[in-house]
C-alpha cells in the first residue's frame, strides 16, 4: 500500500495532511502526484469526489516550497465562482504550515476588490477565466512568472463555452511551463483540448471515462409528469432518517424554483436553492451552510452546484435528466465522497427515458427502475405537458430514424390525400364555365 510518505512531499505538506486526517492517498493521487512532480504535462481523468484537487495541489505545494516574488507562479483555472472558492479553501488547508500565498478570484463582484488581494504578492492564483483576463487587461496582474497552469473541470469549461478565453489566457503565458488538465470525462472535445495545450502528456486515468463512482447506488423511477415528480420527491424526503443530506438537481432555473416552493412547504429541515439568478452572497452562504450541515436539502442547477464539496451527502435526486449527459456523472459524484456510500435517484417522465438510456450506455451499466410507492399520488398529465412530451419523443425518433415523419404524419397525409381526391372528383363533376361574349 502506497502512503503519503512514499510520495516524498515536503514536511510542511505532510504535516497538513496529518492535521486534516488524510490516511492514504486515493488512486488519482497515487498516480498523479509522481507524474506532476516529474515536471511533465499531465492529463488526469477522474470523477468528482476522488481527491482530484489534492492530487494537483499537493505536488504543486511541494514544488513551490516557499513564498517568492510578487507575481503568481501557479494559475488554476476553474469554470465557476463556487469551484474557485472551494479550491481556494482546499489550498488554505493544505498550505496551512507554509508561507505560500494564494487567492481565489471570480466574477460577480468588482475587479478592484480582487486586485487588492494581489498587492502583497501571490504564489498560487485560482481564477475563473473571465476574471483572470479582467485583471490582466487592467495591468493589475502579470503572468510572466507562471510555471504551472492547471485547467480543472475541463469538460465543464468547454460545455460553458470557455474555449476562446482559455486560448486567450494560454497566449499570454510563458512558452515554457507545465500544463495540468483535469476532467471527469474524456470526450472528443477534451482530446482536442489536450492536443491543443499539452505536450506529450502523461495520461492518468483511475477509472474508465464516464464510469460513476462505485460507492453510489443508482435507481430510477418512471414518473408520468411534473406534478407527480413533486409528489414523489415530497414522499421520499419525509424519511429524514434515510434522506439525511440531499441535493435535488434541476436542469433549469424555472424548474428549480418550482421544486423549491413545494419542498419548502412540505418537508422538514432547512432548505436552500442555488441558481445563476441568485446573488453571489446568497449562493456562497447556501453552499457554506450545506457543507456545515446547517441545511438538509439543497435544490440546485448543474452550473451552480460546481464547487460543492460537502461530505456525507446521503442522496442526490435528479428531478430531471440533464441535457448534457456528462452532467449526470458530475451530479452523482456529489454523493459518495471521501469513501462514503451514497444513493442517486433519477425521475424520468416519458420524454426523458430515451435520454437516460443514452446515459446508461455512457456509464456502461443499467440502472434499476423502482415502482412508485402506493402512497404517492399519481396525477393525470395535463394536455400541454403531454403535447410537449410527445413532441420531444417525435424528435428522438427522428434522431434514431431520419425517415420517420412524426407520430401524426400518416394521419395528416391520409386526410390531405382524401381532400385532394374529393376536390378532384368535385371539379370533374362541376360544369365548365363558358365565356359568353357580350352582345353589343
Amino acid at each position: 500500500m502506497i502512503t503519503f510518505g512514499d510520495l516524498k512531499l515536503t514536511k510542511s505538506v505532510q504535516k497538513a495532511i496529518t492535521e486534516i486526517g488524510f490516511v492514504q492517498p486515493t488512486p488519482i493521487q497515487q498516480e498523479a502526484i509522481p507524474a506532476i512532480k516529474s515536471g511533465k504535462d499531465v492529463l488526469g481523468i477522474a470523477q468528482t469526489g476522488t481527491g482530484k484537487t489534492a492530487a494537483y495541489i499537493l505536488p504543486i505545494l511541494t514544488q513551490l516550497v516557499k513564498a517568492e516574488g510578487d507575481d503568481p507562479r501557479v494559475v488554476v483555472l476553474v469554470p465557476t465562482r463556487e469551484l474557485s472558492i472551494q479550491v481556494g479553501e482546499d489550498i488554505e488547508e493544505l498550505a496551512q504550515f507554509t508561507n505560500i500565498r494564494h487567492a481565489a478570484i471570480y466574477g460577480g463582484i468588482g475587479w478592484t476588490k480582487h486586485a487588492e488581494l494581489l498587492t502583497a504578492g501571490i504564489d498560487i492564483l485560482v481564477a475563473t477565466p473571465g476574471r483572470l483576463l479582467d485583471l490582466y487587461n487592467h495591468n493589475v496582474l502579470s503572468l510572466k512568472k507562471v510555471k504551472t497552469l492547471v485547467i480543472d473541470e475541463a469538460d465543464r469549461m468547454l460545455d460553458m463555452g470557455f474555449m476562446p478565453q482559455l486560448k486567450n489566457v494560454f497566449d499570454r503565458l510563458p512558452m515554457r511551463k507545465q500544463m495540468l488538465l483535469f476532467s471527469a470525462t474524456f470526450s472528443e472535445h477534451i482530446e482536442y483540448l489536450s492536443t491543443e495545450f499539452l505536450d506529450f502528456p502523461v495520461r492518468v486515468e483511475v477509472a474508465p471515462s464516464a464510469t460513476p463512482v462505485e460507492m453510489v447506488k443508482q435507481f430510477a423511477y418512471h414518473v408520468p409528469n411534473f406534478r407527480t415528480k413533486l409528489n414523489l420527491v415530497e414522499h421520499l424526503l419525509l424519511n429524514e432518517e434515510v434522506f439525511t443530506k440531499v441535493i435535488v438537481f434541476c436542469k433549469t432555473k424555472v424548474s428549480a424554483e418550482a421544486v423549491f416552493k413545494v419542498i419548502k412547504r412540505r418537508s422538514e429541515g432547512e432548505k436552500r436553492i442555488l441558481h445563476s439568478n441568485k446573488g453571489q452572497s446568497s449562493r456562497i452562504n447556501a453552499i457554506t451552510a450545506f457543507k456545515n450541515d446547517e441545511v438538509r436539502i439543497l435544490i440546485s442547477t448543474d452550473v451552480s452546484a460546481r464547487g460543492i464539496d460537502a461530505s456525507k451527502v446521503s442522496h442526490v435526486i435528479n428531478f430531471d435528466v440533464p441535457v448534457n449527459y456528462d452532467d449526470y456523472i458530475h451530479r452523482i459524484g456529489r454523493t459518495a465522497r471521501a469513501g462514503n456510500h451514497g444513493v442517486a435517484i433519477t425521475l424520468l417522465d416519458p420524454s426523458e427515458i430515451w435520454h437516460f438510456e443514452k446515459i446508461e450506455k455512457i456509464i456502461r451499466m443499467g440502472v434499476p427502475v423502482l415502482e412508485i410507492p402506493d402512497e404517492v399520488e399519481v396525477v393525470e398529465t395535463q394536455k400541454e405537458e403531454r403535447q410537449k412530451q410527445l413532441k420531444e419523443i417525435d424528435h428522438q425518433r427522428r434522431v434514431d430514424d431520419p425517415t420517420f415523419k412524426g407520430a401524426f404524419h400518416d394521419k395528416k397525409y391520409k386526410i390531405a390525400k382524401d381532400k385532394r381526391d374529393f376536390t378532384d372528383k368535385f371539379d370533374r363533376k362541376k360544369p365548365k364555365k363558358q365565356n359568353k361574349k357580350r352582345r353589343r
